[in-house]
């Protein structure tokens, strides 16, 4: 029997059987419900692992920069103090792990015989006549809580000629290593931070010190208050009560005190200016870190460090961040608008109407960045300020990129069959452009708009490194003017230039990585590629 028989012989009815129509028909069961665009463009962008590390960490970054300079404290936003400029990253819970404005450094012997001395000459204690009760010996200094040194190294001999130098590798807490300093007050100063000073317990006021003792060795550095040598090859060398010079490894150490004293009495101040008590002006000596702790009721806690200008670096990063957040995206969402429209009209009535608006684009697509930022800048900044005017020069030409791809794509779609149809149903052409023409564009750019962000913080990170922009301010400044501030002195202060780099390269890097994703996830061409 061929092919042709069994095709053509008919099929007994009793091989068929009727079938519930509740019935499963078969097994397995299909999910056949549709996934949207933007459903599928996130499932995609999930997948990318990098792009969404990136994500998370431009994220992190975000937070940092709006809600550290809103949860900051007063001293954080307001504080600038010269006198702890250009310190390292300090904090008194991380202080025991590291974080005590501290790098290991080679110093001199005699110069580090100094920062212990502020340790020891922060011990004097005194009765309530001002008379002196216990002189510090120099092991109770070295342990001493505002000694400035957190750790000595080992001795190494170094020969300068004839000369021969005792050279120690050590860390120096650069806020305590300020010591002592010489301030000035009237009658309600003084009285007032000697009440806060018997009232926490905390020395502030020291004695004075004889500058015309032949052993002051410098009558200007009030951390100088104990008698040390001027000769030339032992400057600074402390002396012993005989006039010997005295080194780390002399037996009984000890510094010997050159306090201004009248019938065994130490003086906190010296009266100048003449007139009475309620007039004159009180010369003082003050430890600085216990007079910062009367001033801003804190220690100093700096997890960045200070700035060259003694900002604090963790908040003055955080506005630089927000400034560039907020210009990077105002740029972007305004070049995203006026893109949209301008290529819109191009790609949708082409025509003259296209080569009109083409030519201008070419006119100013070809004017360079540079002249534009610099131009504005000199004209327009002390009009409308540096942020407006910056803001207008990149806005200027910025525009263009988004144009020609929301043209390109308008091309691409104005003669599909969906548009026809449209146009038959009596749509308007401000229907078809937004409503059924610019929906398939707005992967392409999305995607585009994101990766202006990171041009944006690099361009104005180079300007203002160049000083063709400066957007600091007391209150703000920015991660370029920064990094511009830096370089001058990074050598021997790298905080000030290691963190703000490192943000701005996290932001360059997750920002283009982060672009990259979406342009992946909005690309058409590869919906369901995964699946």
């Amino acid at each position: 029997m061929d092919d042709k028989d069994l095709l053509a012989k008919p099929i007994p009815k009793e091989k068929f059987a009727f079938v519930n129509k509740d019935a499963n028909i078969h097994d397995q069961k299909f999910d056949t419900k549709p996934v949207g665009y933007f459903k599928d463009a996130f499932r995609r962008f999930r997948k990318n692992k990098s792009s969404v590390v990136a994500a998370i960490i431009i994220l992190i970054l975000v937070i940092y920069a709006v809600f550290v300079p809103i949860f900051s404290s007063s001293v954080a936003r307001n504080v600038r103090d010269s006198r702890y400029a250009k310190m390292g990253p300090r904090t008194t819970w991380g202080y025991n792990i590291g974080i005590n404005g501290s790098t290991k450094k080679s110093y001199n012997e005699n110069l580090l015989l100094k920062y212990y001395a502020m340790g020891v000459g922060a011990e004097y204690r005194y009765d309530e006549e001002n008379n002196l009760e216990q002189h510090a010996s120099f092991d109770e200094g070295s342990k001493s809580y505002y000694c400035p040194v957190v750790k000595r190294g080992n001795m190494t001999t170094v020969r300068q000629g004839a000369a021969v130098n005792n050279m120690y590798d050590a860390n120096i807490d650069t806020y305590l290593g300020v010591g002592f300093i010489y301030a000035e007050f009237n009658y309600e100063q003084y009285n007032k931070l000697l009440n806060w000073q018997n009232e926490t317990g905390l020395m502030v006021y020291y004695p004075m010190i004889d500058t015309s003792n032949e052993n002051c060795f410098d009558t200007t550095d009030p951390n100088f208050w104990y008698a040390a040598s001027k000769l030339n090859s032992s400057k600074g060398a402390p002396l012993d009560t005989e006039g010997n010079i005295q080194k780390l490894s002399s037996p009984n150490f000890q510094f010997n005190d050159i306090y201004l004293r009248k019938d065994g009495v130490v003086q906190f101040y010296t009266r100048v200016g003449g007139g009475d008590l309620d007039t004159a002006s009180y010369k003082v000596r003050l430890l600085y870190y216990n007079y910062y702790r009367y001033l801003y009721g804190v220690e100093p806690n700096y997890i960045f460090g200070t700035d060259s200008s003694g900002y604090d670096l963790a908040y003055r990063m955080a506005t630089g961040m927000r400034l560039s957040f907020i210009l990077s995206i105002s740029v972007s969402i305004i070049n995203f608008i006026i893109g949209a429209i301008y290529g819109s009209i191009e790609g949708y009535y082409g025509g003259a109407a296209d080569l009109i608006m083409e030519r201008i684009t070419d006119i100013l697509v070809d004017v360079p960045f540079v002249v534009v930022a610099t131009l504005f800048q000199l004209h327009f900044a002390a009009k409308v300020g540096g942020f407006v005017s910056i803001l207008f020069a990149f806005i200027l030409t910025g525009w263009i990129g988004t144009a020609s791809r929301v043209r390109s794509q308008f091309y691409r779609f104005k003669n599909s069959e969906y548009v026809f149809a449209a146009r038959t149903l009596g749509a308007s052409d401000a229907r078809i452009m937004w409503k059924h023409i610019f929906p398939n564009t707005l992967g392409t750019i999305i995607t585009s708009s994101v990766l202006v962000i990171p041009g944006v913080i690099f361009s104005e990170s180079m300007l203002s490194f160049l000083g063709i922009i400066n957007l600091g301010s007391a209150t703000s400044t920015s991660l370029g003017t920064m990094i511009s501030e830096a370089s001058k002195i990074w050598i021997d202060y790298p905080h000030l230039m290691i963190f703000p780099a490192i943000v701005i390269s996290l932001l360059m890097i997750c920002f283009n990585l982060f672009g990259n994703g979406l342009r992946d996830a909005f690309n058409p061409t590869l919906r369901g590629a995964d699946e």
